[in-house]
């Protein structure tokens, strides 16, 4: 019996190693996937970038032609990581589609909820972080439609029907 188990379990073993050393793909593909920055937090030489997800990217060097939207806070947070209502505001440009993201000047918590204000100075009001990329198609549905040549706000907080309205901003060229 003895016998038996010892030569199973060395057919077993043999068939390991040669699945190991012979038949398993041995080829490595790394892959290194760098957090995308989408806002900052400070100015010039001393902003931090912070990620999508309101994470702090101290490490990540920014160029100087990289313009990304600020956000309101004098101080890094401690713990590496945004919370509150500047998180929610992280998540929201971290939402922004890349058309519109070198459009975006800042965001700030205001009486509506979440708001960002585009380098026209139009103001799009998100309420709150929840459903932050079907608001921003909504946005950009009403930033695009030509009938609209100019405007002051966007209320996104039913993206299903966004409220528009003003006349004291141009709105960002088509592209």
């Amino acid at each position: 019996m003895r016998r038996r188990l010892l030569a199973g379990g060395l057919v077993v073993v043999a068939v390991a190693a040669a699945y190991w050393l012979l038949i398993r793909d041995t080829s490595l593909e790394a892959q290194l996937r760098l957090p995308r920055a989408t806002a900052t937090i400070g100015t010039g030489s001393d902003a931090i970038a912070v990620g999508p997800e309101g994470q702090l990217l101290a490490w990540l060097p920014l160029s100087e032609d990289l313009q990304l939207p600020s956000l309101p806070l004098a101080a890094l947070p401690k713990g590496g990581r945004l919370a509150g209502p500047v998180l929610q505001q992280a998540r929201v440009l971290g939402a922004a589609p890349a058309t519109l993201r070198p459009y975006i000047e800042n965001s700030y918590y205001g009486e509506s909820g979440i708001d960002v204000t585009l380098r026209s100075g139009i103001e799009l009001r998100f309420g709150d972080a929840s459903q932050a990329a079907t608001k921003w198609k909504a946005a950009a549905a009403v930033l695009a439609d030509p009938s609209i040549t100019a405007l002051d706000y966007v209320d996104l907080h039913a993206p299903g029907r966004p409220a528009f309205g003003g006349s004291g901003h141009t709105l960002p060229p088509a592209e």
